[in-house]
């Protein structure tokens, strides 16, 4: 990587890691939820659920994301941990968004509800644990499970910015990069990877690159990946 790239990465980083690009954005959920935990109206569960069901919507327009999202929290009477421990959920084959049904919502649910039963946060569960025991998907090690990725992202990263800081027994440093189509696109673009596979590895690879130039903290290089997409819009 050129001097010159390093630069503009680390530009971008510093200018979209900022509230405003993500008011709408399904981050807004569990950071409202966060906001509740700060001032002890709600649980530490109330924030991981809602940052569960927003990171598995988030695909496709942001705007039909944020509105799908909403109806969830909506229907969870904005207190997702009663919710899901109550053990009804709303079970049809109705969208819920795109094609997420209603009833795949529902077993998210009864499936958070047992891992609820044992525990008390989600702190600390991996990767796989997550994809196989909360949303119900089967074991794949190359998978690069980006919701999941991208959760962790939002509850982990400490700067007081747009991420919610509140898994304190877990380090930035871990973190890796929430790979998909486009984050993909600009990683390439930029010679971050050169993998054509859309994978871990990949995932990995990219967030490497981004361990070198933000050390301890390669996940603010996600924002630096939104900066370049809004840059190169045509």
């Amino acid at each position: 990587m050129d001097g010159l790239t390093r630069e503009r990465l680390i530009g971008w980083a510093e200018e979209y890691n900022d509230p405003k690009y993500f008011e709408e954005d399904p981050i807004i959920f569990p950071k409202r939820m966060a906001e509740l935990y700060r001032s002890g109206k709600c649980g530490i569960a109330d924030v991981e659920i809602a940052a569960i069901i927003a990171a598995h919507l988030a695909w496709g327009r942001r705007a039909m994301i944020v509105r799908d999202c909403g109806r969830a929290l909506e229907e969870m009477d904005w207190k997702p941990y009663d919710y899901v421990m109550r053990g009804k959920y709303r079970d049809e084959d109705a969208s819920l968004h795109r094609t997420v049904k209603w009833s795949e919502f529902a077993r998210i649910c009864s499936n958070l509800k047992q891992v609820y039963s044992g525990r008390s946060s989600i702190e600390g569960m991996g990767n796989s644990e997550i994809r196989c025991s909360i949303y119900g998907r089967k074991e794949d090690p190359k998978a690069p499970d980006k919701k999941i990725n991208m959760m962790k992202r939002w509850l982990v990263r400490n700067d007081g910015k747009v991420d919610l800081g509140l898994w304190k027994d877990s380090s930035p440093a871990d973190l890796i990069i929430p790979l998909d189509v486009h984050v993909y696109g600009q990683a390439t673009a930029l010679g971050l990877t050169a993998r054509k596979s859309k994978d871990i590895v990949t995932a990995r690879e990219i967030t490497d690159a981004f361990t070198d130039i933000f050390p301890g903290d390669p996940c603010k290089g996600d924002f630096a990946l939104f900066g370049y997409g809004v840059t190169h819009l045509t």
